[in-house]
């Protein structure tokens, strides 16, 4: 198929914090240095923040260092902390930990409440004032290789193919986008990232990469109810002490509560469903009361990088660089990425200047890497290294216990000589269903707990129906002989849209998926048990459209 094809020194695959903060980078240091540098993000949402889903508080250390005015600038960070609160649950009570027994990495004083889709639009605005070109609507669907094996760029996904694959009247072939180097900032578990790691065996010396599911809702509740400034964070109840995850409630400004709850993905019993966890936490005596009264406004769920440092993988192959949750910068405890994505994207937009203005293109940006192991991301990684496979080793109450330990530790200067790994990959921690204890789930009472669909209707996601399926199985047949027959069909559960759903017939059962409803959290591409799913990129624009989170 003949392409148009578009030439750019730098192409950035997706505009969340990572790639939006390397854009402005580049173009702030090419003015500096009087180069012409032209720059363009791709983004698989409809528009800016569309896709992007998070808690969301976060530590301006980056944006104070990216744009230091960004407060005369009207960034939309609006709510300081100012009450921090961390509690355990078991089923009827709350027993609120005191603020002096927590470590000091665990205060969120000096951070800011926020929207992070909207801070991302504020960024795009910032970056489109100093001429980057940002798409939103399109996606890379593939990677693009040189001869020599170097990365090229990326080609567009096609528009207008129907479910067989074959061409509509509407159809429009996708681009070829060519760049000297090529930034991979597509956020976690990436259908482009997966692919380069394992064209360059980018994973040869990290750990396997750990994850969660974190999902969010934002609600507008009673003014009585509403402490602007306010951060709380849980751990215990729903959750056994051998699941690990844990709560938030963030209060931001005009009486908004952003309320989440996040299961790490390597638990055990297939009959656990994340989603009904994260509904069961909101009828727990000590919370219900907040949302009484409320109004639900969105939903949404997305998988969150936790392997931490172990797990980075190499950072640049030649032609670009991972960088943001794409390499995977997440910090467990601090439950906070973004400083560090962003950091990832402005370190990696030096190096990429430094290049260019030596003349070079489609090499390795070596100097990335290194300076990443030379600043506060990697120092504030190494901090917490041992804490997520602590709680994987020891379980909840002792492996918080340790974390607790080695916290403190870190805040005095002490860093322990050990750094514990990560062992099996999440796909392959679920027991067979026979070997657990079915849970049943309170049926959803439509004031503070819901289904799946009314959630997804909130989330409004949108997909063109009759387009190729993007949830794709190397062998159909594995649905039934071994989801179903040996874990109870776990995809239907741990899916918090209703993708996945078992059809019975006369014929037998099957697997029918759902795939218009999928709000892209990646989740089914981590857990299947068989690594039998492989999430790719819809059309672009598709998928949800989350407002204000």
């Amino acid at each position: 198929m003949t392409r148009d094809v578009m030439e750019y020194d730098v192409l950035i695959v997706g505009a969340g914090p990572a790639g939006l903060s390397a854009a402005i980078r580049i173009k702030q240091l090419a003015a500096k240095a009087n180069q012409e540098i032209s720059v363009c993000i791709l983004e698989k949402g409809a528009e800016v923040g569309a896709h992007i889903l998070s808690g969301a508080v976060i530590d301006p250390i980056a944006l104070d260092e990216l744009i230091p005015d960004w407060k005369a600038l009207g960034a939309p960070l609006k709510t300081p902390v100012t009450d921090d609160r961390f509690m355990l649950l078991d089923e009827d009570q709350a027993f609120r930990i005191p603020n002096p027994l927590l470590p000091p990495l665990m205060n969120n004083h000096g951070a800011y409440i926020v929207s992070l889709g909207n801070v991302c639009r504020w960024l795009a605005e910032q970056a489109e004032g100093l001429g980057v070109e940002i798409y939103p609507g399109f996606t890379a669907a593939d990677v693009l290789y040189h001869e020599n094996g170097a990365v090229k760029g990326v080609v567009t996904g096609d528009m207008g193919l129907d479910k067989a694959g074959k061409q509509k009247a509407d159809f429009a072939a996708g681009m070829e986008l060519h760049a000297k180097y090529t930034l991979i900032g597509e956020g976690v578990r990436g259908s482009l990232t997966k692919a380069l790691e394992a064209q360059f065996n980018l994973r040869d010396h990290a750990d396997t990469q750990k994850y969660g599911i974190g999902f969010k809702e934002l609600w507008q509740v009673a003014p009585g109810q509403h402490k602007p400034g306010l951060v709380s964070h849980s751990q215990g109840w729903p959750l056994d002490n051998s699941t690990g995850g844990g709560s938030y409630i963030y209060h931001l400004e005009d009486n908004l509560v952003a309320v989440g709850f996040v299961v790490h993905l390597n638990y055990s019993n297939p009959h656990l469903s994340p989603f009904d966890e994260f509904q069961r936490f909101k009828t727990h005596p000590s919370i219900r009361g907040l949302f009484e009264g409320g109004k639900r406004l969105s939903y949404g769920a997305r998988a969150i990088s936790e392997g931490g440092l172990q797990s980075v993988p190499e950072l640049t192959f030649p032609g670009g660089a991972l960088i943001g949750c794409a390499a995977g910068f997440l910090n467990v405890p601090r439950i906070k990425g973004t400083h560090n994505a962003m950091k990832s994207g402005m370190l990696a937009a030096e190096s990429v200047v430094e290049a260019l203005a030596a003349g070079r293109s489609s090499d390795e940006l070596l100097a990335y890497p290194a300076a990443i192991k030379a600043s506060w991301v990697w120092q504030d990684l190494d901090k917490v290294r041992n804490i997520k496979p602590a709680l994987s080793k020891f379980g909840n109450i002792f492996g918080s216990m340790y974390g607790g330990f080695e916290m403190w530790l870190a805040s005095f200067g002490v860093r322990l000589p050990w750094t514990f790994s990560h062992k099996k990959p999440d796909h392959a921690c679920l027991k067979p269903a026979n070997e657990c204890t079915p849970i049943n789930y309170p049926k959803p009472d439509g004031k503070v707990s819901f289904d799946k669909l009314s959630s997804l209707y909130i989330s409004n996601v949108n997909h063109e129906e009759n387009q190729p399926c993007h949830l794709r199985l190397a062998d159909s047949s594995l649905a039934i002989s071994v989801n179903l027959k040996e874990y109870n069909s776990p995809e239907s559960r741990y899916c918090p849209a209703g993708v996945y759903e078992i059809i019975k017939s006369d014929s037998g059962p099957r697997l029918q998926i759902n795939a218009q409803n999928c709000i892209h959290c990646k989740t089914c591409d981590i857990k299947d048990p068989m690594q039998n799913i492989t999430w790719v990129t819809p059309e672009g624009g598709g998928g949800p459209n989350y407002p204000n989170m």
